[in-house]
């Protein structure tokens, strides 16, 4: 494959729940027990479709994300990604045609698609129609011809017969091929729950399922055609590098990373910038006692589920006293969401049930039946950090059901604007910056170097410390 023969489809959906997950992983996993080095993505700020990919395919599946990511950053993650690949494929998000404004292709899969010149694969939910097929497809097609929509899935269709009618339908009216069709078969549905599908790493028999995702779209599927509708996507240029330019920094500080079945929503360039910068990535799990680690100067408590596992977390007095030992003595630490609810003196559950934390914060995190906040946040820092200026900008994501409760008054982080105007969020203490809101180090990289430059520094006056106390002890026994 030549340096600008990235062969990539984008597989999208007439709306959401038309399927484009289920398909998505039965091509992932179809192309992987091939042989072919397919690397997957998923458009949007969704941290738990890309775990399925990764496990699917066994490569890093990342986040190409229009709103969160300036074009170039968009074009540089998928070209960095893609280097070794054989082909990509990229899992839409939502409607084809649906992002943030309804008057164009703002942060929609149209405009990723555009952004990589891909051909799009549409999934189409056939249930209970025939030739409306055709009129749905051909309503997609005449809304922006600039998107390539180079061929259909059928999904839930009813027999071979209903799949003929809508094969027959769409490639006379709209002269584009449908490359097969999903029956309905409730077994391959995936679990969910409050916040989209049960993640990955909670699965124990994901691997059989994945088998049997594969099986079933390659009986359904046309997938060599697939794979040419990749391959016709033309030379994609070389962009330019601007997150990760120049020659990546040595090692000068460690940031440890909670890294286990409650804590692992983590973009792969947030921990990869990071690393760029001069970051050793320490992993840790908390949920199952591991203390921060000796050697870290530096603290990265990422989102996750840390309700779903709140008796197990409360349990783990050691490892929670060693997290807010490491905050108390002024580690530069980032907590985002489920990181935050960590550091809360107590979690209420759903049934009323309380748990201790790290007590970190003067916070009680309740969970609640409803959705708390979901959608895009451009967070512009209100108090001075070792992450942001005042006045600097980042941008990223909000989605929980837990609602904070503060006991005391603190300095808030943010002043976050999303569609329903604007609001602080988050708060400032001491080395400590936490809030509901996931950031993308793509949006702003100068927040990654500088936190490694604050890692660094509190790195140098631990060294320094334990010099200078080494030097007392010595002196005192020379007395």
């Amino acid at each position: 494959m030549s340096a600008a023969d990235r062969p990539r489809l984008v597989v999208a959906g007439v709306h959401s729940g038309a399927g484009k997950t289920t398909l998505t992983l039965g091509l992932l996993a179809a192309l992987a027990r091939q042989g072919i080095r397919v690397q997957a993505f998923k458009a949007g700020p969704d941290y738990i479709d890309p775990s399925f990919h990764t496990v699917a395919t066994g490569r890093t599946a990342r986040n190409l994300d229009t709103w969160m990511m300036p074009a170039a950053a968009v074009q540089e993650v998928f070209w960095r990604a893609t280097a070794d690949a054989d082909m990509a494929l990229v899992e839409g998000v939502m409607g084809l045609f649906d992002g943030q404004d309804p008057f164009s292709n703002r942060g929609s899969t149209a405009e990723l698609s555009l952004f990589l010149q891909a051909p799009v694969l549409l999934v189409l939910d056939a249930r209970s129609m025939a030739r409306s097929a055709a009129a749905v497809v051909k309503g997609f097609q005449v809304l922006d011809p600039a998107v390539r929509l180079a061929g259909v899935i059928a999904n839930r269709v009813g027999s071979s017969s209903h799949l003929e009618l809508i094969r027959a339908a769409v490639e006379d009216a709209c002269g584009i091929p449908v490359l097969g069709g999903l029956p309905r078969q409730p077994e391959l549905t995936l679990p969910e729950r409050h916040l989209g599908l049960v993640p990955a790493v909670e699965h124990t028999a994901l691997n059989r399922m994945l088998d049997d995702l594969a099986a079933a779209v390659t009986a359904a599927v046309d997938v060599p055609r697939v794979v040419a509708l990749a391959r016709s996507a033309p030379p994609l240029p070389e962009p330019d590098a601007q997150l990760f330019a120049g020659q990546a920094q040595p090692p000068r500080a460690v940031i440890a990373v909670a890294q286990d079945e409650a804590f692992h929503f983590y973009y792969p360039e947030n921990l990869e910038l990071l690393a760029w910068c001069g970051a050793q990535l320490r992993p840790f799990r908390p949920l199952h006692g591991e203390p921060v680690p000796a050697d870290a100067d530096g603290l990265y408590l990422g989102g996750g589920f840390p309700e779903q596992f709140a008796a197990q977390l409360s349990a783990q007095r050691a490892a929670l006293a060693s997290i807010r030992t490491s905050v108390q003595a002024g580690m530069p630490t980032l907590a985002e969401c489920g990181g935050l609810m960590l550091l809360a003196e107590e979690l209420v559950d759903r049934q009323g049930n309380v748990y201790p934390l790290a007590g970190v914060l003067p916070l009680r995190v309740r969970m609640q039946e409803r959705r708390a906040a979901l959608g895009y946040r451009e967070a512009e820092a209100l108090t001075p950090s070792f992450l942001l200026a005042a006045g600097e900008r980042v941008r990223g994501h909000e989605y929980h059901y837990s609602t904070a409760e503060w006991r005391a008054e603190l300095p808030p982080a943010y002043r976050v604007t999303s569609r329903r105007g604007a609001a602080q969020e988050g708060v400032v203490c001491g080395n400590l910056v936490a809030g509901y809101t996931h950031i993308h180090f793509a949006s702003n990289p100068a927040a990654a170097q500088r936190w490694v430059n604050a890692c660094a520094n509190y790195r140098q006056r631990r060294v320094q410390g334990r010099t200078l106390t080494a030097g007392r002890d010595q002196e005192g026994g020379k007395a």
